[in-house]
């Protein structure tokens, strides 16, 4: 993937220095399991980040000495300039429809962070939060993505940056209001399957991006496109419930099997279009 000497985004927090406590015993252990048991039950991630931070008790924060590696450095910058274009999207694609997009902030921190939504870990993977309009991610996921999940490469790294300031773009057309909504007055089975079609949604304006970026900037190299839709298949719920449970509970899936999530991603960069994303209506 083409990506150097482009603008770097300047909505980034840097907080890899910041170390965040529990006076909790195990409070760390008892939050990824709320949250990893709360989405494999179909729970919104956000509210189980509250139900975790209730659960643990109040935490508290240090500032350390923290010294990135030449790769961790480059790594930032690489997501610098990806959230860059992003920013460059959908600024294009609001204006023309007559709206304003307003850039969300990207935090990068490492083992754990505080949010609007609640505190997080590291191994709940990267998340959007509405309620401060930030995306969080922890640079360790890239390479749980590439080791533990064979979905390696730039460009798969940058369909999940896409995906998540997808669902930004969504809190800001108030779909995801919506949905959220619409789901308390479903049961679970309902609820979640209102969830996929959110998180495909998400899937598809990332390859609105993937279109559009590589229209204005020609970034795409040999391979990339393929990195991106192994990313996609890789944490499928099917893919996911099967390697770490040994069986698929489709009734609890929330953001959609390996080929949906290939499908929509690769819809929006065929197409380019918001419009093409209406997985509601599919």
């Amino acid at each position: 993937m083409r990506w150097k000497s482009r603008r770097s985004s300047s909505n980034i927090d840097d907080r890899r220095r910041v170390r965040i406590g529990r006076k909790a015993k195990g409070g760390g252990i008892i939050s990824i399991v709320v949250v990893l048991l709360a989405m494999y039950f179909g729970v919104d991630p956000q509210m189980a980040l509250q139900v975790a931070d209730s659960v643990q008790g109040q935490g508290t924060t240090t500032q350390t000495v923290y010294q990135p590696t030449a790769e961790e450095n480059q790594l930032a910058e690489f997501i610098s300039v990806i959230l860059a274009d992003t920013e460059d999207t959908w600024h294009e694609i609001f204006q023309e429809n007559g709206r304003r997009y307003q850039e969300p902030t990207l935090v990068l921190f490492t083992g754990a962070v505080q949010s609007a939504c609640g505190s997080a870990q590291a191994a709940m993977g990267p998340f959007y939060c509405s309620r401060d309009s930030k995306v969080y991610i922890d640079l360790g996921f890239y390479q749980d993505l590439k080791s533990r999940h064979g979905a390696p490469g730039d460009f798969a790294q940058a369909y999940v940056i896409a995906h998540e300031v997808g669902h930004h773009v969504q809190h800001l057309l108030g779909i995801s209001a919506q949905v959220h909504q619409a789901r308390q007055k479903m049961n679970q089975a309902a609820g979640n399957a209102l969830s996929v079609k959110l998180e495909l949604q998400a899937d598809c304006f990332a390859g609105v991006w993937a279109h559009h970026t590589e229209k204005a900037k020609q970034i795409l190299e040999q391979g990339d496109v393929e990195e991106a839709l192994t990313a996609a298949s890789a944490i499928g719920d099917d893919r996911l419930q099967r390697e770490t449970t040994g069986r698929v509970r489709p009734e609890s899936f929330t953001h959609g099997t390996s080929k949906q999530r290939v499908y929509w991603f690769k819809k929006g960069l065929q197409q380019g279009s918001v419009q093409a994303c209406n997985t509601f209506n599919s």
